[in-house]
């Protein structure tokens, strides 16, 4: 198979390209400028391949939640290229693939609280799991949400494996850290979501030929009913 993800939601911007079992990455943490940076970092990774777009067998991307602007910026892309190229599209969770990192760097772990700092003195969060099985790839256990810190809960899952909370929310919260190193769980502070477990996610789902239509690379937001009025 060959993949192109790509991930502007959150101070990553990042592109990888999987061809096999190998993948070519770009990855850069900026303030700000992902438009500027991310199509050069395309064309980098398929120059380095030697692939083009119309090669490829589908485009994925981290579809958020994220910030508005970093969301929408990697669903147009993932969108106005696959329907130049003629591909289909993979929409991936930012909350995911932090989760995803989490299962590669440590595969003893099998559940996972994401949480991602959501400004406007929130986060998002939700729990993932993985069964040990194949594919190494996380599931979403409940749904994705968006709260303040104090609302974030971390029970412990059953069983003895060892379990972890992940995420830069918990570096812009210390006290969400705090709540989960004293209920057990391991620690990731520093992880942001990258495209390269966008990539891990999106190899099961070209495989079993779950690839959607361009129209549908869509951002998700979670928060976006903040934009709707009062009634």
């Amino acid at each position: 198979m060959k993949i192109l993800a790509l991930d502007t939601a959150t101070e990553g911007c990042s592109v990888s390209l999987g061809i096999g079992d190998r993948s070519i990455d770009r990855y850069a943490e900026l303030e700000r400028g992902h438009a500027e940076k991310i199509l050069p970092m395309i064309d980098a990774v398929l120059a380095e391949g030697g692939l083009d777009l119309a090669q490829l067998d589908a485009i994925a991307f981290g579809r958020g939640p994220g910030g508005f602007t970093g969301v929408r910026l990697a669903a147009s892309v993932a969108q106005g290229l696959a329907f130049g190229a003629g591909v289909g599209v993979v929409p991936i969770s930012d909350l995911a693939a932090v989760a995803q990192r989490v299962i590669q760097l440590n595969p003893a772990v099998r559940s996972v609280f994401a949480v991602n700092d959501a400004r406007m003195r929130e986060v998002y969060w939700a729990r993932y799991a993985w069964d040990g099985g194949a594919p190494l790839a996380v599931a979403l256990v409940g749904e994705e949400r968006v709260s303040a810190p104090g609302e974030v809960q971390f029970p412990r899952p059953a069983g003895d494996p060892p379990w972890a909370v992940a995420g830069r929310g918990l570096r812009a919260w210390p006290d969400l850290a705090e709540r989960a190193a004293a209920v057990g769980a391991v620690l990731f502070a520093d992880l942001l979501p990258r495209a390269s477990e966008v990539l891990a996610l999106a190899r099961p789902v070209v495989a079993a030929g779950l690839v959607l239509d361009p129209a549908l690379a869509l951002p998700v937001y979670v928060r976006d009913q903040v934009a709707v009025p009062p009634s």
